[in-house]
């Protein structure tokens, strides 16, 4: 039995050596979850009653309610929207990978080159401009927008694309932190500097999913990697492949 993380170095180390991973364990999708490594496999609640009758989280999700913020802040992960609509974490060491499938060449500003809505352009300029962590209020204010759905709708887009990407949390005076974001190609420039090829960038990503996924493999890297199901049997096939 795998030993359960308890501690964010340990929480690090486990997204290190899965190289994606979700926040929550999502049924449908065979990827390890930090809440699994945190909570075990067993039937561990989110919540438990406190004594005077409201709930309080349990200290499994506290720990994991904290430490996806604490893994982003302190750059032991890069952490998101980046996997589908899921909150999920990406080791520094796939990053390059991953992000090699966007097409852009992994420079702060080369957003600038993709296909974005005039919304979209707009706040990953915003972001762009400001000192990280922004909040999407700031975001909405700089944009001059006054519907949260809309700008959040564009954040989460910007981070499936990986133009944008948590940075953490902000206190204000509202009862939780709120979330941060930067410009992914920003944050972890130094992980971007040499972005492998297409193929051994798939390759590299398939043999990271299958030791995770096994044989629901192939589905993962097309549902939730958006790889054709051509680009996932050849990814597969190739096997794990490092470099450009």
């Amino acid at each position: 039995m795998a030993r359960l993380v308890r501690s964010l170095r340990a929480a690090a180390a486990f997204v290190d050596g899965a190289g994606l991973a979700l926040i929550f364990t999502k049924r449908g999708i065979p990827l390890p979850s930090l809440w699994e490594a945190v909570a075990g496999r067993g039937v561990v609640p989110f919540a438990e009653a406190r004594e005077d009758g409201g709930s309080t989280m349990t200290p499994e999700a506290r720990m994991v309610w904290a430490w996806k913020d604490e893994l982003a802040a302190e750059r032991l992960a890069c952490a998101g929207k980046h996997l589908g609509d899921w909150p999920a974490v990406v080791s520094l060491g796939l990053l390059p990978s991953l992000y090699a499938l966007s097409g852009r060449r992994g420079a702060p500003d080369d957003f600038r080159d993709a296909v974005l809505s005039p919304l979209e352009r707009e706040v990953a300029e915003a972001v762009l401009a400001a000192e990280p962590p922004v909040t999407a209020q700031r975001v909405r204010r700089a944009v001059g927008r006054r519907d949260a759905a809309a700008t959040g709708r564009a954040i989460d887009s910007l981070q499936r694309r990986l133009v944008l990407t948590r940075a953490g949390t902000v206190e204000h005076d509202r009862a939780w932190p709120a979330i941060g974001y930067d410009v992914l190609a920003r944050r972890y420039g130094d992980r971007l500097r040499r972005l492998p090829g297409p193929d051994p960038a798939r390759a590299e990503l398939a043999a990271a999913v299958r030791r995770s996924a096994g044989d629901g493999a192939a589905a993962v890297l097309v549902r939730v990697l958006g790889f054709s199901r051509a680009e996932a049997a050849a990814a597969l096939a190739a096997g794990p492949r490092r470099g450009s």
